[in-house]
């Protein structure tokens, strides 16, 4: 392991030494992995001590390489790799276990995951599931098919060669490890052609279908815990441009199935655990710009099909020229619907009955705000009030709000005592405030205090289901002072946007994470590339 290293280190010096501004001192190279990869960041010293970033285009393989080695070896989730090097060919490398990652949203600081292993639970897989049939036929979504083919290839002046069909026992094995079966449409698509291959990019709307064998291996990693973004899971699940209860409130299901990608993160998915109200073999969008929740596409593969032909009847699409010619569609697939989202400025005078968020947000704060009329929306889920202060929270009694952030000026959070809905709340305060009542709201999961002055910090204690807790740096000094620290967090946030990474750690090994010792190698480079090393 070792002599990889070695290597790895000596040709990223390398590099850096080729690409550095004349007078440097000194090169700092942290690596981190991120969600969907290595993130590298440098900055060059230079001899009148300023410093000069720079970013590494190239040696980010030797980068992985290093972190897969001594991650592998220490049996860490992620590592953190901090490098130095000189003109002199000396450096250090210090590879630690990575605990932390940076937040750089509206409240920047500092993330600690302590159970890697939780999934937060959404409320969607409480919900009942549809009864309802499926709206997709497989023989008209075959003829479809085949009439989109045909219209492509009058399009493109060349028709599309598919890959083979897969087999019965081929969908067979894949049904039986995805643990449920594929739509009736979807299934005859796969017997059709075992995708869309090279030589039809971009068939399902800009996106590739799949193959099957890989439908089957995206379902397995999208259901993989997710280790940043735990503020986001917290926050309720809205769907967009779909009636309230079609598809499960869920950032992640086993019953969605992708089928269709652009290897961006995102996918194409039929949904086979719908809502009450939706249908099996729906087609939801999911993936990694999907932090909120699914969206909602059409009822079936069958009518998907329908859509992307009447684009085409539309002429609402453009003939890309490339390596080879693809159809860009101009509209996406979903029919417009009602928003299930409403950004204001204070609550409307009607309030739509279908809203399921409602994000208010001024600068110029005025007086309190009324929350009776919210009364006329019942699938209220997520409410963010910020900049309007509200004095009084019972018209929230009664409401199925999930994700709660609220400026209370003077009032108390006696009304979301018991609240059977609530599974996260933000609260900012002027006063100090009693968090006593919120201990009976029996599905809170997800806190945040850091701009709320508390009553009493140390009740956070009786929080037996409290998963994830944001504080500021005092707050937290006054719970691990009293060792109250809530033994179920999952997740913890330092929401100091000045603390550095050394801080960040101390405070991180306080509330219970292990660090375990850092792998550090030092020597220096000769000029034929061997090294001189202390480890």
């Amino acid at each position: 392991m070792t002599e990889l290293i070695e290597q790895s280190v000596a040709r990223v010096a390398g590099i850096i030494a080729a690409n550095a501004p004349a007078g440097w001192t000194e090169a700092v190279l942290v690596s981190t992995e991120g969600l969907f990869g290595l993130n590298a960041s440098g900055q060059c010293v230079l001899s009148d001590a300023t410093a000069r970033p720079f970013h590494l285009a190239r040696g980010l393989q030797d980068l992985r390489d290093v972190t897969a080695a001594v991650g592998t070896a220490r049996g860490w989730e992620r590592t953190r790799l901090d490098m130095r090097f000189r003109p002199s060919g000396e450096y250090s490398l210090v590879a630690s276990r990575d605990v932390l990652s940076r937040l750089h949203d509206g409240r920047p600081g500092f993330l600690a995951v302590l159970d890697h292993g939780c999934r937060p639970s959404s409320a969607g897989y409480t919900q009942a599931e549809g009864t309802a049939g499926p709206a997709g036929d497989p023989d008209l979504a075959l003829a479809r098919l085949r009439a989109y083919l045909t219209r492509r290839t009058d399009i493109l002046g060349r028709a599309e060669t598919l890959p083979p069909p897969v087999t019965e026992a081929a969908l067979a094995d894949a049904e039986r490890r995805l643990g449920r079966p594929l739509p009736a449409d979807l299934r005859a698509l796969y017997l059709f052609a075992d995708g869309s291959g090279d030589d039809a990019s971009g068939l399902f709307g800009n996106l590739d279908w799949i193959p099957l064998a890989r439908l089957v291996a995206a379902n397995a990693d999208l259901r993989e815990p997710v280790w940043t973004g735990w503020q986001n899971h917290w926050d309720a699940v809205v769907l967009d441009a779909a009636p309230p209860d079609t598809v499960r409130r869920c950032h992640e299901h086993p019953g969605w199935l992708p089928f269709a990608t652009a290897d961006d993160g995102n996918y194409l998915a039929v949904d086979m655990s719908p809502a009450p109200a939706g249908r099996p073999g729906q087609v939801i969008e999911i993936g990694r710009d999907h932090y909120d929740g699914p969206l909602h596409v059409c009822d079936s593969v069958t009518s998907l099909l329908a859509r992307y032909l009447d684009l085409l009847d539309r002429d609402a699409y453009a003939v890309e020229e490339d390596d080879v010619d693809f159809i860009d569609f101009l509209e996406g697939p979903r029919v417009p619907g009602s928003d299930a989202e409403l950004r204001s400025g204070g609550i409307p005078h009607d309030v739509p009955p279908d809203l399921q968020a409602l994000l208010i947000h001024v600068n110029t704060p005025t007086g309190p705000m009324d929350l009776t009329p919210l009364a006329a929306a019942p699938h209220l889920r997520r409410l963010r009030l910020e900049g309007r202060p509200v004095t009084d929270l019972t018209p929230v009694r009664d409401l199925p709000v999930e994700s709660l952030a609220v400026d209370l000026h003077g009032g108390d959070l006696a009304p979301l005592g018991g609240h059977r809905h609530l599974r996260s709340l933000d609260l900012s305060t002027t006063t100090a405030t009693d968090l006593a009542p919120l201990r009976t709201a029996p599905n809170l999961h997800g806190l945040d205090l850091s701009r709320a002055a508390v009553r009493d910090l140390t009740v956070l204690a009786e929080f037996p289901r409290l998963r994830y807790l944001a504080l500021t740096g005092s707050q937290w000094a006054v719970l691990l002072a009293g060792g109250q620290v809530p033994p179920s967090l999952a997740a913890a946030r330092l929401a100091e946007p000045d603390t550095s990474h050394a801080e960040a750690l101390s405070w991180a090994e306080r509330i219970g994470l292990p660090l375990g010792a850092p792998f550090v190698l030092s020597g220096t480079l000769a000029p034929d590339g061997e090294t001189d090393r202390t480890r």
